[in-house]
């Protein structure tokens, strides 16, 4: 079993906290950017992709 000490972490893009990696995350632990839910509905908006200037 390991310790919650030994688990990677990493910054979340909202509010900068480290958090650490749960099993769920398992899979997808690469594309997980925020700690929370509360963080991902606070996260900045995105620029459209398509669009191009005048």
């Amino acid at each position: 079993m390991r310790r919650k000490g030994d688990l990677p972490t990493k910054p979340c893009a909202a509010c900068g906290r480290p958090f650490a990696w749960r099993r769920k995350w398992a899979a997808v632990w690469e594309e997980v950017k925020y700690c929370s839910d509360a963080c991902r509905s606070r996260r900045p908006p995105r620029a459209p992709d398509d669009v191009t200037p005048p």
